[in-house]
């Protein structure tokens, strides 16, 4: 009895101890949402920031997120013009680097996509549409699929931005166009599991979500022309919508992962282009447009919706921006100002992290729809670029990747 007793006791002082260790496995995070799960992290930092536990420079020329899982960093950079995977240890060590072929270097030259992890397995997409699996202990690459010579694609303006969604069976990506807009590849082989029809849009930087509603897998994601519902398990559309039906003057330039909350789909494009809020019924198979936003027309920086509001950083022409607060139900502006300018944005343990992309002012923030209320702020200085690679946080550590360098900042609570 008295071993019980004690068992008890360790559970319970275990389940109320600081939750580390989650990992970052994906663009944005497990879900996509840019919010991590772990608590017991400091409420507020020293006047010069956390402190820089250290900080890797060599990673190349891009805006890949760096991505943490069982104890690897993992990112991709362009180095004398090529593409390359980096694994590194949680103390800043390199423990591999994989060359996998040519990367985009035209306009705002760079690596675009930020690796997914699956199962022991790495999935990125290139700036000119290829897929690669890469076997995450060693770096060997598994398999390859050019989707640009597959599909005959229409290379997007600033090359293909997405950052690919995996699960138990599949990789899914968008190469866009007229003989495949989305496909899914068997995750192990690469080969073609099915493609979509009934849509030939191009492809428009946007990285996916899949949720699950009822029994239906869905997929959303943005296209050039349409917001798009996709059954994941066959790749039928199950509803579109066009921006030209709600949008004053649309672009094909749809880079926001859309946000998924009870049945709710938010989804966001900057230029002035703004906001949708999609309903989708409970048994995945109807979905309805319920309002329409004009003031939240994220950039490339990414949503966190927190406790009914959505927070983020609005389009005020391409070097400037400011932060908003919505009401998740009704789209209803809760407050817009300025902070130095537009960025990206994670949560976690009641404060959001914003990220400033000009000068890299990087912000603890408190998530109240009442305004934005910086609690404490830093500047990354390492580094060259704009700031567009979003940060990560995993076991009380944040890390921020500005250009060639990839930084990491003790964020625990004592």
């Amino acid at each position: 009895m008295e071993k019980i007793k004690a068992a008890i006791v360790i559970f319970l002082v275990f389940m109320n101890m600081a939750v580390y260790a989650a990992d970052w496995p994906q663009f944005r995070g497990p879900n996509r949402d840019g919010k991590s799960s772990e608590t017991n992290l400091l409420s507020r930092w020293p006047e010069d920031g956390p402190e820089m536990l250290w900080a890797y420079e060599g990673v190349g020329t891009g805006f890949s997120s760096p991505i943490i899982v069982d104890g690897s960093i993992y990112t991709a950079g362009i180095i004398d013009g090529d593409g390359v995977v980096f694994a590194l240890d949680l103390d800043g060590n390199l423990k591999w680097q994989t060359n996998y072929g040519t990367e985009w270097t035209r306009s705002h030259g760079g690596t675009r996509s930020t690796p997914t992890y699956k199962n022991g397995n790495l999935y990125l997409m290139s700036g000119h549409g290829k897929v690669v699996c890469l076997d995450a202990a060693t770096g060997e690459i598994v398999w390859t699929v050019d989707t640009q010579e597959e599909f005959q694609i229409q290379m997007p303006t600033w090359g293909i931005g997405e950052s690919l969604v995996v699960d138990s069976e599949n990789v899914y990506c968008t190469p866009g166009g007229q003989v495949a807009s989305m496909v899914a590849l068997n995750k192990t082989t690469g080969e073609i599991v099915w493609k979509t029809t009934d849509l030939t849009d191009e492809s428009s930087y946007c990285s996916p979500l899949m949720f699950q509603r009822g029994d239906m897998r869905l997929l959303v994601t943005m296209t050039s022309d349409h917001v798009v519902f996709i059954d994941a398990d066959n790749g039928n559309i199950i509803y579109k919508d066009a921006f030209s039906e709600y949008q004053s003057h649309p672009r094909n330039i749809n880079p926001v992962t859309p946000v998924y909350r009870d049945g709710m789909v938010y989804t966001t494009s900057g230029y002035d282009c703004g906001g949708a809020m999609y309903e989708v019924s409970e048994d995945g198979r109807t979905i309805t447009r319920i309002w329409v936003d004009e003031t939240l027309d994220v950039h490339h920086g990414g949503v966190a919706e927190i406790d009914g509001y959505i927070y983020g950083a609005n389009w005020q022409g391409n070097a400037d921006g400011n932060w908003c607060c919505l009401d998740w139900q009704t789209g209803e502006v809760m407050y817009e100002q300025h902070w130095h300018n537009k960025g990206s944005i994670i949560y976690a343990d009641g404060h959001l992290y914003c990220y400033e992309e000009r000068d890299g002012n990087f912000a603890l923030v408190e998530p109240t729809p009442e305004g934005f209320n910086v609690i404490s702020a830093f500047q990354v200085e390492l580094g060259d670029g704009p700031h567009w690679a979003h940060p990560a946080i995993s076991d009380g550590r944040l890390y921020i990747r500005h250009g060639n360098v990839l930084m990491c900042y003790d964020i625990k609570a004592e």
